[in-house]
C-alpha cells in the first residue's frame, strides 16, 4: 500500500543577504508564511496594529529560502513523489542539492520525484522562492502593462490578488509552503486523480468515478469502487491509465441547502489492486441533488435562477474572502466558526471571491455538513490578465486541478470565471490601454467553460460576476443575469437601491468600521478619533471615510464623538443592506437573489463585512439575520403610495394577520390595521395600503413583533425627525454566564443596540436594533461569564456608551 508522510517539522527559513532582519535561521511553520515566522521570532511589528504594515512591504520583494532534514530508510518502491498542495508561489525545490521541481503558481498542487535524488538516512529538502514582485514586474516587462484596479502587479503572477492589498486588505504579500507538503512512496500504480460525479434520477444515486492511474508496471490492474455501501469492481487492461467505474445507491437521500432540507452525505472509496494486494486508497464523502443555472430569456429580459432539486432558491448570499491575511492561522475550527455565523444569519449561499484562493478541503467539508450553498469563483479579480505562456498553461493546470480536487462537493454549485473583469473591459477604459494586447477573455469564455465541462460535467459555468449572458450587451444589465451594485455607496445614497430593478445582485455593500473591541485592537491613537492616523490607515477604501459621513449626513443627526461615530456608522451600515435586501426580496420571482459584499474581514478593518477580523459580529449581521428570514413583511413605495409586500420563503403556506400602526414622534398610535393573509409557500403578497392609512409628515408606521421581524416606514430622516429624548427602565438579572438586559420602553427608542464588548471583548449579544415603541418591553441576553460575574460590570449594561439608541 503506498505510504505518505507528512513533513511538517523542523523547517527553518533564510532572507536573501542585506534584509532587514539578519540572515539567520529563523523557525518555520509549514503549513505557514514567512510573516508570520518572522511574527512568531519577535523579528517584525504585528502588522494589524496602528501602521505596522507599511513598514513590511521589504517581504514581499525578497527571496526566501525554507530548509528542513528528514530521515529516509529506503525502503524499496516504484515511486517516491514529494507533493506539495501549496507553494506561494515562484519556488525551487532541492533535495540534497538536486533541483527536483519548480513552482509558479499558489493556486495548484506539484508533485516532484524525488527518486533520482533521495538517499538512505538524512535528507536536505530546500524550497527556495523567489520574491512575488521581482516574478510579476518581470512578467510585467517583458508582455507589457496591463490595467489593473490596484497599482500593483497581481495580475503577472498566479498568486491571490488579494495578497497585494485591496480596498478591505493588507499588502502583505510574502512567501511560504501554505498548505501541506508529504513524501509518498507507492508501488506498481497509484491513484493519480478521482472526479467523482454524482447524479440523481428519482432515489437513485449514481457516482460516476473518473479514474487516472500513475503506473510503474505494464500489470492489469482492478479498481474497486464504494459509495453509500454499495461496491463496484472493475479490470484495467495492462497499460490503460483511465477509467470510469459507476456505482448506484438505491434509496439514496437527496442533500439539500439547510433551509431547504437534510444534508445526507455518503462515504466514497476508491481502491487500485494487483494480484489481490491493495496498492493506493482513495476516500472522500458525496452527496446527491440537482444543480441547474437557468438563464434562458424570457419576456423581461434574463433571469439568473439557482435551481436545487429542480426548485428555484433565492439566494440569501454573502460574498467570501480569505478569512485571515495571514492563511496559515486559518484552520478547521476557525471556518466553522465563521460559517455558523453564516447559518445562524439564515445565510445559505457563499461565494468565493475571485481575489482570493481556491477554498480548502474543511470549507467545503463543513459547507456540505452545514448546507451552504457555495459558488467558488475562478482566481481573477479586477484586473487584465495576459494569455500568453507560462500564463495559459499555468491557469489550465490550476483550473484542471480544483475542478477535480473538489468535485466531490455538494455544497460547491457554480463556477465563475472571473469578478469584474467583463466588467472592466466595458467600463473602466481597459480598451484604449490595452491597444491589441490580451486580457482574459480567451480564459472566460473559453478555457474555463470547456474545463468545467470536461472535468466536471455536473455544474453550471457562468463566465463573470456581473455578466448578462450576451457579448452585445453590457454585461452590467440589471435585465440580464447578474449584475453588481456599486454606484450605491460609491457615488449616491443607499435609499437608490430602489431604482435598481435586477434579476439577481452578486455584489452590493456598504461600509462600516469594525466593532469597539476590534478598533482598540487594530489603534492605539489618543485621542481616538474618526480621522486619527491609524484609523485611516485601517480604512483602504478610496475616498472611504467620505463616504461614510456622506451617509451619516443623509440619515442621522451630527455626532458629538467618537462613541456617536462609531455607534452611527455601523447602524447606517445595517440599514442600508437591510433596505437593499428587502427591496430586492420584494420583486421576488423576478429577482431571484442578493449576495451581500461581504460576510468576513481578513484583518481588523473598516469595511464593508458584517463579521469583523477579529471574529465579532457588527450591527450588520442582527440586520442580516432578521432580513433573511423565510418570513418577512416590509412596507415599499409604490407611486404616491406604499406597498406592505409579505414574502413566504417556506415550505409551508402562510395564514396569518399581521398587524400594523401609524405613530407620531412621540410614539402615540394614531391608527391601527389588520392584514390576513394567505400566502402559498415561496410566494410573495402585494398589499396596496389605503391612503387612510398611510402616514403624515414625521409620522411613522411599525408592524408587530410576534411572529416575524418588525418592519417600519418613516417619512423622515431621523436627523429630521422630533424624537423624544429616549427614556427607558431597565433591569439586569444573572443566571449562570449570561446576563439578561430587560428594556421597557418609556418613549420611542430606534435601534436600540447593547454593545457588551466594550466591557468583555470575548462577549456575545443575542440581539440587536431594536425599535420599540412606549411601553414595549426587550430583552437583550449578554453571554459574558466575566460580566456576569462582576455587578459593576452588569450594571454598566444598561447606561452609555454600551446601550444606545439613536434618540439617546
Amino acid at each position: 500500500m503506498s505510504a505518505k508522510r507528512t513533513l511538517h517539522e523542523n523547517w527553518t527559513v533564510t532572507g536573501a543577504p542585506g534584509t532587514p532582519v539578519p540572515a539567520l535561521d529563523v523557525p518555520a511553520a509549514v503549513p505557514g508564511e514567512v510573516l508570520a515566522d518572522l511574527l512568531a521570532a519577535g523579528l517584525v511589528a504585528d502588522p494589524y496594529l496602528d501602521d505596522a504594515e507599511q513598514r513590511l512591504a521589504w517581504i514581499g520583494r525578497t527571496d526566501w529560502t525554507f530548509r528542513t532534514e528528514f530521515d529516509w530508510d529506503g525502503t524499496d518502491a516504484d515511486g517516491i513523489d514529494l507533493a506539495f498542495d501549496g507553494l506561494d508561489t515562484v519556488a525551487r525545490v532541492s533535495l540534497n542539492g538536486t533541483v527536483i521541481g519548480e513552482s509558479a503558481n499558489m493556486h495548484r498542487r506539484y508533485r516532484f520525484d524525488a527518486a533520482p535524488a533521495i538517499r538512505n538516512g538524512a535528507n536536505e529538502l530546500e524550497v527556495a522562492f523567489t520574491s512575488p514582485y521581482t516574478y510579476a514586474e518581470a512578467q510585467r516587462e517583458r508582455l507589457g502593462d496591463r490595467p489593473n484596479a490596484y497599482d500593483e502587479p497581481g495580475n503577472f503572477i498566479r498568486k491571490a490578488a488579494c495578497n497585494f492589498g485591496w480596498d478591505w486588505g493588507p499588502n502583505l504579500a510574502g512567501a511560504g509552503i501554505w498548505r501541506d507538503v508529504r513524501l509518498e512512496t507507492w508501488n506498481t500504480a497509484r491513484l493519480d486523480e478521482v472526479v467523482p460525479r454524482t447524479t440523481i434520477e428519482g432515489d437513485t444515486g449514481t457516482v460516476a468515478f473518473d479514474v487516472r492511474l500513475q503506473t510503474a508496471a505494464d500489470t492489469e490492474l482492478e479498481l474497486a469502487c464504494d459509495a453509500g455501501g454499495h461496491r463496484t469492481t472493475l479490470t484495467v487492461p495492462a497499460g490503460t491509465t483511465t477509467a470510469t467505474i459507476r456505482v448506484e445507491v438505491p434509496q439514496a437521500e437527496r442533500w439539500h441547502p439547510h433551509d431547504r432540507g437534510d444534508q445526507p452525505l455518503y462515504p466514497a472509496t476508491v481502491t487500485v489492486r494487483s494480484g489481490g494486494e491493495d496498492l493506493d486508497a482513495w476516500t472522500g464523502r458525496v452527496g446527491f441533488r440537482t444543480v441547474e443555472l437557468d438563464t434562458e430569456p424570457d419576456e423581461h429580459g434574463r433571469p439568473y435562477n439557482l435551481k436545487i432539486n429542480g426548485e428555484v432558491v433565492w439566494v440569501k448570499g454573502v460574498n467570501w474572502i480569505p478569512d485571515e491575511a495571514l492563511f496559515s492561522r486559518i484552520d478547521r475550527d476557525r471556518l466553522k466558526r465563521r460559517l455558523t455565523q453564516a447559518v445562524e444569519a439564515g445565510i445559505n449561499f457563499v461565494r468565493v471571491w475571485g481575489g482570493g484562493v481556491y477554498e480548502s478541503q474543511d470549507f467545503y467539508d463543513l459547507c456540505d455538513e452545514m448546507g451552504l450553498l457555495v459558488g467558488q469563483d475562478f482566481a481573477f479579480a479586477c484586473a487584465a490578465y495576459p494569455e500568453e505562456e507560462p500564463f495559459w498553461s499555468e491557469v489550465e493546470a490550476e483550473a484542471r486541478d480544483n475542478l477535480a480536487r473538489l468535485a466531490p462537493h455538494p455544497s460547491l454549485v457554480t463556477w465563475t470565471g472571473n469578478n469584474e473583469n467583463l466588467w472592466g473591459w466595458h467600463d473602466w477604459n481597459w480598451q484604449s490601454r490595452l491597444e491589441d494586447r490580451t486580457w482574459g477573455a480567451g480564459y472566460y469564455l473559453d478555457l474555463l467553460p470547456k474545463l468545467t465541462a470536461e472535468v466536471d460535467g455536473t455544474r453550471p459555468y457562468w463566465p463573470g460576476s456581473p455578466y448578462s449572458g450576451d457579448r452585445d450587451l453590457h454585461p452590467n444589465e440589471q435585465a440580464h443575469a447578474s449584475v453588481h451594485i456599486w454606484d450605491v455607496w460609491n457615488e449616491i445614497d443607499y435609499s437608490r437601491y430602489r431604482d435598481w430593478k435586477p434579476r439577481f445582485v452578486a455584489e452590493f455593500g456598504y461600509q462600516a468600521p469594525p466593532t469597539w473591541a476590534t478598533v482598540r485592537r487594530m489603534v492605539t491613537d489618543e485621542p481616538l478619533e474618526a480621522a486619527s492616523p491609524a484609523m485611516l490607515w485601517h480604512q483602504k477604501a478610496d475616498d472611504g471615510q467620505a463616504k461614510l459621513q456622506r451617509g451619516l449626513d443623509a440619515h442621522l443627526p451630527p455626532v458629538r464623538d467618537f462613541d456617536d461615530w462609531l455607534y452611527y456608522t455601523q447602524v447606517n451600515q445595517a440599514r442600508a443592506i437591510k433596505l437593499g435586501i428587502e427591496y430586492f426580496r420584494s420583486l421576488q420571482p423576478y429577482c431571484s437573489g442578493a449576495i451581500v459584499w461581504q460576510l468576513n474581514d481578513c484583518w481588523p478593518v473598516t469595511s464593508w463585512a458584517a463579521v469583523d477580523g477579529e471574529e465579532r459580529r457588527k450591527p450588520l449581521w442582527y440586520a442580516l439575520r432578521d432580513v433573511f428570514e423565510d418570513r418577512i413583511a416590509t412596507f415599499q413605495p409604490s407611486g404616491d403610495g406604499l406597498d406592505l409586500v409579505v414574502v413566504n420563503d417556506s415550505a409551508e403556506a402562510w395564514e396569518g394577520v399581521i398587524g400594523f400602526w401609524k405613530c407620531d414622534e412621540q410614539g402615540r398610535i394614531l391608527g391601527r390595521a389588520l392584514v390576513k393573509l394567505e400566502i402559498d409557500p415561496r410566494d410573495t403578497a402585494v398589499l396596496g395600503l389605503d391612503p387612510q392609512t398611510l402616514p403624515s409628515d414625521g409620522e411613522f408606521l411599525v408592524t408587530g413583533r410576534d411572529d416575524i421581524p418588525r418592519a417600519t416606514w418613516f417619512t423622515k430622516e431621523d436627523k429630521d425627525m422630533d424624537w423624544p429624548q429616549a427614556r427607558f427602565t431597565s433591569e439586569t438579572t444573572v443566571d449562570g454566564d449570561q446576563v439578561s438586559v430587560t428594556v421597557t420602553a418609556e418613549t420611542v427608542l430606534r435601534d436600540l443596540c447593547l454593545f457588551a464588548d466594550r466591557l468583555d471583548p470575548d462577549a456575545l449579544v443575542d440581539k440587536a436594533l431594536l425599535t420599540l415603541l412606549p411601553g414595549e418591553q426587550a430583552t437583550i441576553t449578554v453571554t459574558s461569564a466575566t460580566i456576569a460575574a462582576d455587578p459593576e460590570l452588569a450594571a454598566a449594561l444598561t447606561s452609555k456608551p454600551v446601550l444606545r439608541s439613536i434618540n439617546d
